[in-house]
């Protein structure tokens, strides 16, 4: 969109006599224009003076603006070119209905895929000998694995599963199938899960296999799943992109409609 057809379409007025800032009274002007359009993702959005002109405020209202909504996720910046409008997130569940992340995208109508790095027999760690309740150097099956959403990366992580509960699962097709829908398969039926959710930055190895910057946000979550009889039958931890994606969780029951 050219500045002239940019101006005309995006025509916000702010009221001066409100008691709502006027940085909000912008920030939100600017989340509705995109939401109509006006500038779609990765399109540029008019530079900060000339929204100093059109609003009528100073710059560092402009930018006060502007930097919440990046906080937000909604608008990024790169350093010499301007700001752009960032693709919406991806919405992953964290509910009390438990599916993997490959079911939990399908079901959202979008292609997953997985890559795997890495799937073979390994001595528990202490840490992961807790997690699952196991002797440390008990073997567990390990899995790498890269989960991508409509061919861009979006979380990466590692799963264990003790090898004596699933030895199939060596050999299993990850590429293809659920985790979970692979363990239902061999009898292992999922009863609870336990998850810790937590702020990260990502390290050199998760930047460049998430294609993202070092230091970008990332989402950790560390998780342990249980049988019925509370038998641990996996531990995760995996990092999801914070640019790309946001967490929901349901908490309570939804009444029947």
């Amino acid at each position: 969109m050219n500045q002239n057809n940019e101006i005309r379409a995006f025509q916000p007025s702010i009221n001066r006599n409100s008691y709502t800032p006027l940085y909000v009274q912008i920030k939100d002007s600017v989340r509705e224009a995109i939401e109509q359009s006006v500038w779609t993702p990765g399109s540029q959005i008019m530079a900060e003076t000339e929204m100093c002109q059109l609003f009528g405020v100073s710059r560092i209202v402009i930018r006060q603006a502007l930097k919440e909504l990046e906080y937000e996720g909604i608008l990024y910046r790169i350093k010499g070119k301007g700001t752009f409008v960032a693709e919406p997130k991806m919405q992953v569940t964290q509910a009390t209905r438990l599916t993997g992340t490959f079911q939990d995208m399908v079901d959202h109508g979008h292609i997953p895929e997985t890559r795997v790095y890495r799937q073979e027999i390994q001595p528990a760690s202490i840490k992961v000998a807790r997690f699952l309740n196991l002797e440390v150097d008990e073997q567990v099956v390990v899995m790498d694995r890269l989960r991508l959403i409509d061919g861009e990366p979006f979380v990466y992580g590692t799963t264990y599963v003790p090898f004596r509960l699933c030895p199939q699962l060596i050999n299993a097709d990850l590429v293809n199938n659920s985790l979970y829908n692979l363990l239902n398969a061999y009898g292992l039926e999922i009863c609870y899960s336990r998850r810790y959710i937590e702020a990260v930055l990502a390290n050199k190895v998760e930047a460049k296999i998430l294609n993202i910057e070092k230091s970008a946000p990332l989402i950790l979550i560390d998780s342990i799943s249980y049988l019925k009889d509370s038998t641990p039958v996996e531990y995760f931890h995996t990092v999801h992109r914070g640019d790309r994606e946001r967490l929901v969780i349901d908490i309570g029951q939804p009444p029947e409609i």
